[in-house]
């Protein structure tokens, strides 16, 4: 006499997570997590610090990495190296250099304005397609032309 034992079947679901600051690959955008953030000329804390960011949320560029280090851009184009742990995966951008730009009620250029945002003023992106992005500044939000910030790549879809 044949006895077969239960037959079980397993099935794995993996669900993909959106990789975090020290999974990417370079070059990716993130933000300033942190109030205060050095950055060093090179990848550890025996280097020589360079630049104390004191404006969290500010977007910055990863353009390489090195262990727990991130070589960082940050919109006026200087680099320096980062601790990952000072770096956050949250999406921000900031105004770009000129006359205030218009922030709209919708993501097309005959939508109402709702304010216009400085040069220089950090807001929080939530999603970005065909040339928009909606942005939250302090309690205020609508859709900025991504021409006028800094902070995602032309063409760049962000949900």
């Amino acid at each position: 006499m044949r006895i077969w034992g239960a037959l079980t079947t397993v099935t794995i679901i993996a669900v993909a997570a959106p990789a975090s600051a020290q999974d990417k690959q370079p070059p990716y955008w993130a933000s300033i997590a942190s109030g205060q953030a050095m950055t060093r000329t090179g990848p550890g804390k025996n280097y020589p610090g360079v630049w104390l960011y004191q404006r969290r949320d500010l977007p910055i560029r990863v353009v390489k990495k090195y262990e727990n280090w991130r070589l960082i851009q940050d919109p006026d184009g200087a680099q320096g190296w980062m601790l990952v742990t000072l770096l956050s995966d949250r999406r921000s951008a900031i105004v770009k250099p000129g006359q205030p730009r218009p922030v709209r009620v919708g993501p097309y250029d005959t939508a109402k304005v709702e304010y216009l945002a400085e040069h220089g003023v950090v807001g929080r992106i939530s999603k970005c397609n065909d040339g928009w992005c909606r942005i939250e500044i302090g309690r205020h939000q609508g859709y900025i032309n991504t021409s006028d910030i800094w902070g995602v790549s032309e063409g760049e879809v962000v949900d």
